[in-house]
């Protein structure tokens, strides 16, 4: 696609002029502007700046010069225009360029449909006027994808609910309980949320891969390694003893250190060598007071009110899955590896932000964020789709997000966490993700307005599977960060040279 237009000089606009005095007329560069597609959500564009406007912008400076230039053997503002010319045109050219470049890309952004994702690769150092004829520039850069909304409001979406039990109370009190317990020698097969102390080695296809000694699991659901997830691992290590060997499936995320491996499968024999099981702490006023109660009953309606907490959580995300999936049915436009592996970190962030409002335990994020490491790649475009869609909608309905609202939300975040909210603030800022924070908060108002108007038929849903983290890693060698850009790409991210 070609997209090709030229600004002409700017006519006098009768309404315009009745609103503003003529002197605030900011008077239009007459170039010509080419725009080409290269690639997925990149522009090539090529701007001509007509040599009328460049001499224009010559004289202009030189006059001012010869008035106020100090050159040696002539008194102020009398020195001959040559003269001038020839000991400024270094300092004029570089000052005529950066006015004329500055003032091309703002009428570039104000007449064209071009929303940049990143800084153009524009090196102004390195471009020049030419003695003669028209100022040519061109460069490429990431932008916005093009897409028509599709109907928003109205949608039907099935709702999750559930009514938690006593027995979910006392699951999740154990749960808590178990940060304080004492680990005790069984002599019996291992059971849901029992230890196991084993050595492990992995395979695939026949190959070893990687060997652990002497590693701490917890049998839970599904155990997250640092570079692999055993979805299965409770079915397939419950009822172990000491001294069995069980096979454990393993699904290798983009952190495996062996680049073969990724997204593969392997095969971990692990060897139980004890099992362990929790004792429980007594439930006393030390205890209770730990979490800032008095009685059990105050500590349960607690647990109650984090269980509720993290329902509301998984009912978002359906909510905003079945949304996004509705409304990004119809979006088949592709997004460039390049800007997926830049915005993995911060997709990444933001999912770990979202889970700390619900009120997610640290292991329990550690584990949720290993799951979308297995293939964060598509995981961060699912996640920009979303995030270019809701802003799109934000802009349609003209949702605004005031300072006071972020300053709030650092404040929620900074009570949640016991910090002083200048702390959080300072972190957010050290880690580059205030302009996540803000994008986030953006998306939420979107999201509230599409969810407000939509219509729900409850589904009921049963308990959620447990979730184990290990620190050890399933295949040796050093840990690849799936969220690092290659070192070509960095650059990309810094702003281009003055």
């Amino acid at each position: 696609m070609t997209e090709t237009g030229s600004t002409p000089v700017a006519e006098a606009n009768p309404e315009a002029n009745a609103e503003a005095p003529p002197a605030e007329e900011k008077k239009k560069l007459k170039q010509s502007v080419d725009i080409k597609d290269v690639g997925p959500c990149k522009k090539h564009i090529k701007v001509t700046i007509q040599r009328d406007d460049i001499d224009a912008s010559f004289e202009k400076k030189y006059k001012e010069l010869v008035g106020d230039a100090w050159v040696p053997g002539f008194r102020p503002g009398k020195a001959p225009k040559v003269i001038v010319q020839r000991k400024f045109r270094k300092d004029v050219h570089d000052q005529v360029k950066g006015e004329i470049l500055l003032a091309s890309l703002e009428q570039l952004a104000e007449e064209f449909d071009v929303a940049p994702l990143t800084a153009p690769n524009l090196n102004a150092t390195a471009l020049k006027i030419p003695e003669k004829g028209d100022f040519i520039y061109e460069f490429e850069v990431e932008v916005r994808p093009h897409f028509d909304l599709p109907e928003y409001k109205g949608l039907k979406l099935k709702k999750p609910v559930r009514t938690f039990t006593d027995a979910d109370v006392d699951e999740e009190q154990k749960r808590l309980m178990s940060e304080d317990g004492q680990l005790v020698p069984m002599d019996a097969p291992a059971d849901k949320g029992d230890f196991v102390i084993c050595d492990m080695v992995t395979t695939f296809s026949g190959e070893k891969v990687g060997e652990a000694k002497e590693i701490t699991l917890r049998i839970e659901d599904t155990m997250t390694f640092k570079d692999g997830v055993a979805q299965k691992f409770g079915e397939q290590m419950v009822g172990a003893k000491a001294g069995e060997t069980r096979t454990v499936d393993i699904s290798m995320t983009d952190a495996v250190a062996d680049a073969r491996l990724r997204g593969q499968t392997v095969q971990a024999a692990v060897t139980v060598k004890d099992v362990k099981r929790l004792r429980l702490p007594e439930i006393d006023e030390v205890f209770l007071e730990k979490y800032d109660c008095k009685t059990l009953d105050e500590f349960r309606e607690r647990i109650l009110l984090v269980l509720q907490r993290r329902l509301e959580y998984s009912q978002r995300q359906s909510a905003r899955e079945q949304v996004l999936n509705l409304i990004t049915a119809s979006a088949t436009w592709e997004l460039p590896q390049d800007l997926l592996m830049r915005q993995a970190r911060k997709t990444l962030a933001r999912r770990e932000m979202e889970m700390r409002e619900a009120g997610i335990n640290d292991e329990e994020i550690t584990a949720r964020r290993r799951m979308l490491e297995r293939d964060v790649l598509s995981s961060t475009a699912s996640a920009l789709k979303e995030h270019f869609v809701l802003q799109k909608i934000a802009e349609a309905e003209k949702v605004a997000l005031e300072q006071h609202e972020i300053d709030e939300e650092i404040e929620r975040i900074a009570m949640q966490y016991g910090e002083m909210p200048r702390r959080i603030r300072a972190q957010f800022e050290r880690d580059d993700l205030m302009e996540t924070l803000a994008a986030q908060l953006i998306e939420r108002k979107a999201l509230n307005l599409i969810l407000q108007s939509a219509e729900y038929e409850e589904v009921t849903i049963g308990k959620e599977g447990g979730m184990g983290t290990a620190e050890a890693q399933a295949v040796q060698g050093e840990l690849h960060d799936p969220t690092a850009a290659p070192p070509e790409q960095k650059l990309a991210d810094e702003p281009p040279p003055a």
